[in-house]
């Protein structure tokens, strides 16, 4: 069944740096739907419901995401955008509890923390979607950021949540680890 009073794709394919310069191309690719939240408008400690939306909707989203890709996931992430009669919780509820094991499932794997963002806003609100590499935490030229909107999404008592995945890192990446300090 669908929960969802829309989807939608979201399909990038990096070839230059900003300056122009030439790289590996990297494609990322952010899949997006918006679902009612049936515990807007009121405090709620049970947030039960919002974990079975998010298994749900979770799971299409990959399916929907992955099928854009034409190489292996190197990295990986997840966000929500909560409408503005609901809160930060509910955001927290659709990605974090239920979600994570469906991402890596999909990818065959991946052994590091999925970044995450919720925020609250409206219609047109924009969030920025971290992107990590699926098994090293570490690996700060797989740092990245999609920044992601709906035109008319969220509604005061909607949710937006995406996921994310990547075949690569940072165009022209130069950070690399770096020194690790005490």
């Amino acid at each position: 069944m669908d929960t969802s009073r829309k989807t939608l794709v979201i399909a990038e394919t990096v070839n230059t740096d900003a300056h122009g310069k030439a790289c590996d191309p990297v494609q990322r690719v952010a899949a997006l739907g918006i679902v009612k939240n049936p515990l807007a408008g009121a405090f709620h400690e049970d947030l039960t419901q919002l974990f079975e939306i998010g298994a749900e909707l979770g799971a299409q989203l990959v399916s929907m995401a992955l099928a854009q890709l034409t190489k292996p996931v190197v990295s990986y992430g997840k966000a929500a955008i909560v409408g503005v009669n609901g809160d930060m919780e509910h955001g927290g509820a659709l990605i974090h509890p239920r979600l994570g094991a469906p991402m890596r499932s999909a990818i065959g794997g991946g052994g590091a923390v999925i970044p995450s963002n919720v925020k609250i806003g409206g219609a047109g609100a924009s969030i920025d979607l971290p992107l990590g590499h699926k098994d090293n935490p570490w690996s700060f030229d797989h740092f990245d950021t999609m920044s992601l909107t709906v035109a008319d999404a969220p509604l005061p008592d909607e949710i937006v949540m995406c996921v994310a995945f990547a075949d690569g890192g940072r165009p022209i990446p130069r950070c690399g680890r770096g020194p690790v300090k005490a």
